[in-house]
């Protein structure tokens, strides 16, 4: 009898938060600057006496950033990021499957089936990594606003004032848009993905090797950024807003609406589209990659008898 290859073994639970864990790292180390750079341009204009737009273009903002306040500025908060990473990504993305499997009960999986787990694995790494997102914002968009003299020193410094300064519940402030953003992100991307690659695959237009995978990230990467920006934009501004410049998150989508108009909900698409497809690309092909690696090496050597 025939034991299961690495790529037949069904990954355990604790496999796929691990793989997904270590996979949003890599990918967020690799992607970080468009981050950054995504997080100026969105808090770019509110401001009314900023004056002209400092930051036009993705590569141009780049470059600015790097020019002005040193390349390292890119990395500005990528301590939080991974932390952000490895508190929520990995439940995420590592328990979709669970949850999946969860809401089927063996039935054949289902688009809802897909939507309710997207939904509670986002929802469920949201009030676990906010912390880390409120500190990794603020980070990226300190200088910006606040001048030459940074308002936070590092991450931990970070985390020490704003409990110091606006209590322990601004740890968690923005929790509400960035549930909302998270959740559409979360159903969007996986679903996208997951739909995407099942087609790829059940067509026999692709197998199930790197080239279906980088498709079907690119093509998450689209609708989940194309879905999210409007709630990621006021997320950003409202995390990164001093205590009492913005009553709660509807107030804060309400004074953008009025002074900068529809349009700021999309500031910083481009960058966030490169950034989200680029993060999902490297993600999902590492975490493919590493269940079945990891999978392999559980094998015993004598599988087949």
């Amino acid at each position: 009898m025939e034991g299961a290859t690495a790529a037949e073994a069904h990954p355990t639970m604790g496999v796929r938060i691990f793989s997904a864990g270590l996979a949003a790292c890599v990918a967020d180390v690799v992607t970080f600057p468009l981050d950054t750079a995504k997080v100026r341009q969105q808090i770019q204009g509110e401001n009314p006496n900023s004056g002209a737009p400092k930051y036009k273009g993705v590569l141009r903002t780049i470059i600015t950033l790097a020019r002005t306040e040193g390349p390292l500025k890119l990395y500005n908060g990528l301590p939080a990021g991974l932390q952000r990473q490895i508190s929520s990504a990995s439940l995420r993305i590592g328990l979709y499957e669970t949850a999946q499997e969860y809401f089927t009960e063996g039935r054949e999986t289902s688009l809802g089936g897909r939507i309710l787990a997207g939904v509670t694995t986002g929802g469920m790494s949201v009030f676990i990594g906010q912390p880390t997102e409120v500190a990794k914002v603020r980070l990226q968009a300190q200088s910006h606003i606040y001048g030459p003299k940074p308002r936070y020193t590092g991450t931990y410094n970070a985390y020490r004032i704003i409990v110091t300064t606006e209590g322990l519940s601004g740890l968690w402030k923005g929790t509400t848009p960035n549930l909302a953003r998270n959740v559409t992100i979360n159903c969007t991307e996986l679903v996208a993905y997951d739909l995407m690659k099942d087609t790829l695959v059940k067509s026999e237009i692709m197998a199930d090797e790197l080239p279906c995978h980088f498709v079907s990230a690119v093509f998450a990467g689209f609708c989940a950024t194309l879905m999210s920006s409007p709630m990621d934009v006021v997320k950003t501004r409202f995390i990164n807003s001093i205590p009492g410049q913005y009553k709660n998150a509807h107030s804060c989508a309400m004074t953008m609406f009025v002074k900068e108009g529809p349009s700021a909900f999309f500031k910083g698409l481009l960058p966030s589209f490169l950034r989200l497809a680029s993060w999902n690309v490297v993600m999902f092909v590492c975490f493919e990659k590493l269940k079945r690696e990891l999978m392999k090496s559980g094998q015993p050597e004598d599988s087949a008898t």
